[in-house]
């Protein structure tokens, strides 16, 4: 995405953001509440803050990228030998990550968005072609490589849409999105959905997707 010759756009639905501006807000508006309003919509303080109950969620769930950016091997060789824990290890992210209260919910209110067979047919793929823990090192060698770690922090140049579940883990404001992505040209707060929308809400991501593909094609610049 940082060559604008070889991509034409983008549309995301999770985005990080991580520039000195917004760490210094995020940790401003956690120390001095009062300032939040100076740099923030009130529309959007529920992205950012309180900031200590997302930063503890956020570790809470983040539990399986520090096993998978570290011992990918060890956790994948184990699920690839266990066909029930490798669906408790999938399936508990649909659940959480679909939404955060479901994780107080005795069944984890899996089927309230998805059918069992879908489900199963998730984790099969994984299963039947044994490549749970080739999946897993991607999150090693994304930490470890030099390449990635240079290029963050640099601007996105390219058009970008950003479809903002409210269920996402992790929610960047609008007028946040700019310090990476200057060319963020289409930035849709949606009703519903969490991690997962092309599995949980097919019809918002796509009708979201096919109107930035005609702002991007109605672009002067546009090849």
């Amino acid at each position: 995405m940082f060559d604008c010759s070889s991509v034409i756009g983008a549309h995301l639905n999770l985005i990080s953001v991580h520039t000195s501006k917004t760490m210094f807000k995020t940790l401003l508006g956690s120390v001095f509440p009062s300032t939040i309003p100076l740099f923030l919509k009130a529309s959007d303080y529920q992205k950012v803050f309180p900031f200590w109950d997302k930063f503890i969620f956020f570790l809470e769930e983040m539990g399986y990228m520090h096993l998978q950016a570290t011992k990918p091997d060890s956790i994948g060789f184990a699920l690839n030998n266990s066909p029930v824990g490798l669906a408790a290890y999938i399936l508990e992210k649909f659940s959480t990550w679909t939404d955060k209260e479901y994780r107080s919910s005795p069944n984890g209110n899996l089927t309230t968005h998805y059918t069992m067979d879908d489900l199963l047919t998730n984790v099969m793929i994984y299963w039947f072609t044994g490549t749970i823990t080739s999946s897993m090192r991607f999150y090693k060698e994304y930490w470890n490589s030099k390449l990635v770690q240079s290029l963050n922090g640099n601007p996105i140049e390219v058009p970008v849409g950003l479809a903002a579940f409210p269920n996402e883990i992790a929610a960047v404001p609008e007028d946040w999105v700019k310090d990476t992505f200057p060319n963020c040209i289409q930035y849709t707060d949606m009703s519903v959905g969490g991690h997962f929308p092309a599995f949980e809400q097919p019809q918002l991501l796509a009708d979201d997707f096919l109107k930035f593909v005609q702002k991007v094609e109605e672009k002067d610049d546009y090849p």
